[in-house]
């Protein structure tokens, strides 16, 4: 089941929210809860459910031993068991025909592929069981005694497909105890629709027209094209990725939950480095906190600081899925980050359009590399956006109709300089509104239309992909 669905928009979501809202309980609110997340969940995967209970159970256990070990050597012990568990089972399903893949090639063996099915959201709620047993070992927080919370952190359901990666330390204290204002409720759906919106009529329109184009044959893709469907699938993934997160923070508020926010405008940055505080946000910290800093961080020197900042994108790159191209991608990112640095970026380059410039091109040539199947492809798609030797737009007119190109536009207004002049003439551009018209009124108004628009564009379109299902 996903959020843009209208099983989950009209037969989960509201009888979910009667019934949370009829049990005063706290207890029986975080029964209904769970419950609610595992039939989620085994809407779509009724044979991996059991994997996610599971996972529930061993990390409820060793976080028990953690913090009931009687030294420091025994605790890191059973930390690194843990982690050591959830890492195998990650790579039992997510990396096993990976490896041995690359084990024939370099070995010259005929090991048979098991194309074992992929259960969704297992690096996600992979990377928040881990979380959990290092704040217990580094003493960020105690071991949850009950397995009901336990199971409620792992497999809540806003965030379990598809992120924010939660971190237990973060979200401890509202296991116990929470409480949903009225204005709290009203910004989570507020916040559900807006990304609900995203989702429907940027991403999933601009991905049609992405699609269209890398499923070219290369003789039919021109320089043109190949720049429109880059671009266009930059917007699908930051719309699809983001609008997911803004319904699952939504989602969070609705119940009462405050999840960490996953991304900022991605799009304004003028730096790699400034682009990966913005973009997918709960990953990047993650990294941070739990690889990134453990390795050293920066203080260790030059060198270790850019061997760190490698293994963190190669991992970043191999988390998003098995295959070379996802850890190019993440290679790609990880060495201007270290070019950066390496140059002082920030005060060497000072012409804010140029560093906006170059920072777009970095993050639309990692897209493709990101979007396509292997390097091969990735290559020979960027030869036709750099080669401008076929710059026929002809074919381009017919396969991109008027409607993406109208989504492709908006997507990009709203990727930022909406946003960026809003901010910056917000409070005159009120003054010239009349105080009737002013007040919460018009933006509740433009939220529903926003909403039957969103319904009505999902009604009349079947194309609605989840592109989370290799992560």
């Amino acid at each position: 089941m996903i959020f843009s669905s209208f099983t989950f928009l009209w037969c989960f979501l509201p009888p979910l929210l009667i019934l949370y809202f009829s049990v005063k309980n706290p207890l029986f609110r975080n029964v209904l809860l769970l419950v609610a997340s595992i039939l989620f969940y085994a809407w779509g995967e009724p044979l991996y459910v059991f994997l996610m209970m599971a996972s529930v159970i061993l990390n409820y256990c060793f976080g028990r031993l953690i913090d009931g070990a009687a030294s420091q050597k025994r605790k890191k012990a059973f930390m690194l068991i843990g982690t050591a568990a959830n890492v195998l089972i990650l790579m039992h399903f997510k990396y096993t025909d990976f490896i041995i893949e690359n084990m024939n090639l370099l070995l010259s063996l005929q090991i048979d592929a098991k194309e074992i099915p992929l259960p969704i959201g297992i690096s996600f709620y992979t990377f928040q069981a881990i979380s959990y047993l290092i704040d217990i070992y580094r003493g960020d927080a105690r071991a949850q005694k009950s397995l009901l919370k336990m199971g409620l952190y792992i497999a809540f359901f806003p965030q379990l497909v598809a992120g924010p990666i939660v971190k237990y330390h973060d979200i401890e204290p509202q296991l116990d105890k929470r409480t949903v204002t009225p204005e709290m409720f009203n910004y989570g759906v507020s916040r559900f629709i807006f990304g609900f919106a995203k989702k429907i009529l940027l991403a999933n329109i601009a991905g049609k027209a992405a699609d269209t184009l890398f499923g070219l044959e290369a003789a039919d893709l021109s320089t043109p094209a190949a720049w429109v469907g880059a671009i266009a699938y930059s917007l699908q993934i930051y719309y699809d990725f983001s609008g997911y997160s803004d319904m699952a923070i939504g989602l969070g508020k609705m119940f009462g939950f405050t999840f960490q926010e996953n991304f900022n405008y991605p799009y304004v940055s003028s730096s790699i480095r400034e682009f990966w505080q913005r973009w997918h946000i709960s990953l990047a910290t993650w990294f941070k906190q739990y690889v990134y800093i453990p390795l050293g961080g920066s203080r260790e020197g030059s060198f270790k600081t850019y061997r760190n900042t490698l293994i963190v994108f190669f991992l970043t790159g191999l988390w998003h899925g098995a295959a070379w191209n996802f850890v190019v991608w993440g290679l790609w990112n990880g060495v201007f980050l270290m070019f950066e640095r390496a140059i002082q970026f920030d005060k060497r380059v000072t012409w804010r359009v140029v560093r906006h410039i170059y920072t777009l091109l970095v993050v639309v040539v990692g897209m493709v590399i990101f979007r396509t199947n292997s390097i091969g492809e990735a290559l020979a798609y960027l030869s036709h956006m750099f080669s401008f030797e076929n710059m026929d737009v002809s074919y381009l007119n017919i396969l991109v109709t008027n409607e993406p190109r109208l989504a492709i536009v908006a997507a990009i207004l709203c990727s930022g300089p909406f946003v960026m002049l809003w901010r910056k003439y917000k409070e005159k551009l009120l003054s010239y509104v009349p105080a009737q018209v002013q007040g919460s009124w018009p933006a509740e108004t433009a939220k529903i239309f926003l909403f039957i628009l969103s319904i009505l564009a999902l009604a009349g379109n079947s194309y609605n992909p989840f592109i989370y299902f290799r992560f």
